[in-house]
């Protein structure tokens, strides 16, 4: 049996009257990759949004349904979503680091989380950038800026930065679609590494990437979960039709 991390329980996601996302019900396992596929605008991003709540910051949006994590409904309105988003952690398409050293960059969770003592802020930062396999590259220049770094390095430094506050799921939007491929093959690598101690839900349009890093995968169309599987079934066997022509390019 499964360690299930995190579960959605018919969640539907609104924006205004329009309804962006329809009674999703799916199951995350911890140590596992799960893909989550679909043409624009099928709801894929917006579904991963709700799942830390950052569509509270959207403004008109409206979520129902529950997400629960071990025996709490994070939806619930009493929720501290800032801890929650301590827990689960958010990795954008582009990079975003701070304009601040790539120290600071790291130390900035755990310090706005209570930590001020400096022997233990340099411990988390080294084994942030040890487990984001970024420390080699830049344990001689943690002073400066992290916009220093390159596009592949910055996106590292934002999982670093994620995993600093040690978060048990990381979410991840389209992370390595804004990067060249030299530098999106170490992503995929990292989210490799990663699995072995986070729950990992990562979107992409990336039909190959899907394949090569996810342990499951999830088929979005219109709103609409189609199929859930593991990730071999999914691109090998698929059992509905739609799944069959999304992954093999006939739309989408």
């Amino acid at each position: 049996m499964q360690n299930i991390e995190l579960s959605t329980k018919d969640l539907s996601v609104f924006y205004g009257e329009k309804q962006a996302v329809k009674h999703i019900s799916l199951d995350f396992a911890a140590k596992q990759v799960t893909a989550l596929i679909g043409p624009s605008g099928c709801g894929k991003s917006t579904f991963l949004r709700s799942l830390n709540r950052m569509n509270d910051l959207i403004e008109g949006s409206r979520i129902t349904g529950e997400i629960w994590i071990g025996d709490e409904n994070i939806n619930d309105p009493k929720t501290d979503v800032v801890l929650l988003r301590q827990r689960i952690g958010m990795v954008w398409q582009r990079p975003n680091p701070f304009h601040k050293s790539i120290y600071e960059n790291i130390a900035f969770g755990p310090r706005y989380h209570g930590i001020r003592d400096r022997k233990k802020l340099d411990q988390i930062v080294e084994e942030s950038l040890i487990k984001a396999a970024l420390w080699e590259e830049t344990k001689d220049r943690l002073n400066q800026s992290a916009l220093s770094l390159s596009g592949g390095q910055q996106q590292s430094l934002c999982i670093a930065r994620s995993i600093a506050v040690s978060p048990s799921i990381i979410l991840m939007d389209e992370p390595s679609s804004a990067l060249d491929p030299v530098s999106s093959a170490k992503i995929e690598e990292l989210i490799a590494e990663l699995k072995q101690e986070f729950c990992i839900i990562i979107v992409t349009h990336n039909m190959q990437q899907a394949a090569r890093v996810s342990d499951r995968t999830a088929f979005f169309l219109m709103g609409e979960l189609v199929e859930y599987d593991d990730t071999n079934m999914i691109f090998t066997n698929p059992s509905d039709q739609r799944t069959d022509d999304y992954i093999s390019g006939r739309f989408g």
